[in-house]
């Protein structure tokens, strides 16, 4: 009996780790930004795995149409691939961010290629826009300890989310906009795709029509969109304020 507790015992701790390895809001392995207090009126909308060509580019013309800031987490190859588009970007005035170069998990890297992952990715975003953030999210949200030091040590300030919308199943925009308001309480970073890892060109055409629905109706409610580098700030006063008084 005691043999086959400790079995058990084991077990659910590698499946305690394992959810913790992937979990978006999970902080067993190192802390990672998942948005402020929840209940404030602050959304932030990212868009994982661009540039991608159009809808990179559909995105951008909804954005500036509600006069909303996103951020953007962007694959270096296809920077190095479509410059264009990032510069365009940063442009508007969102934020761009590292998501790697090629996408691994790196749940499975050595921390050398995780490294090379990130620097090579840090040349392609510094290559086509110049001075950008230091945000960092990490594909599929995989992460473990030696990867988090990875990114600390390269001045790299790890982001996940806390509200999906699945999109990048292929889902409806109907789909798509459903899931995210089950979710969304306040002070949620809102992950969406305007790209896939799998390939350039890939159709987000419902991401961008259920992006457009999601702003519209969100503003008429009384929230604020914001960039996750805005979140931060606005967190790291609150904080302050809160050990002052």
């Amino acid at each position: 009996m005691g043999t086959f507790a400790i079995g058990a015992g084991v077990a659910a701790a590698a499946i305690a780790a394992g959810y913790q390895s992937m979990s978006p809001t999970g902080q067993w392995y190192g802390r990672t930004f998942i948005g402020p207090k929840p209940g404030t009126n602050q959304l932030a909308l990212t868009f994982d795995d661009g540039p991608n060509d159009p809808h990179t580019l559909r995105l951008l013309e909804i954005l500036a149409k509600h006069n909303v800031r996103a951020t953007f987490f962007l694959i270096g190859r296809y920077v190095k691939q479509r410059p264009d588009i990032a510069r365009e970007l940063a442009r508007a005035g969102h934020v761009v961010g590292n998501h790697t170069f090629s996408h691994p998990n790196l749940i499975f890297a050595a921390a050398r290629q995780t490294r090379m992952q990130l620097q090579d990715c840090e040349q392609a975003l510094s290559d086509a826009v110049g001075e950008h953030s230091r945000l960092f999210r990490p594909p599929f949200g995989g992460r473990r300890p030696s990867s988090l030091r990875v990114v600390r040590a390269l001045g790299l300030e790890p982001v996940m989310w806390n509200v999906t919308g699945w999109d990048w199943k292929g889902k409806p925009a109907d789909y798509i906009e459903r899931r995210i308001r089950q979710q969304v309480r306040g002070g949620d970073v809102i992950l969406l795709h305007d790209g896939a890892h799998a390939g350039f060109g890939a159709d987000r055409s419902q991401s961008v029509v259920a992006t457009d629905r999601l702003i519209g109706w969100y503003k008429s409610e009384g929230y604020e969109f914001a960039t996750v580098p805005q979140m931060m700030e606005e967190q790291a006063v609150s904080s302050q304020l809160s050990v002052l008084s």
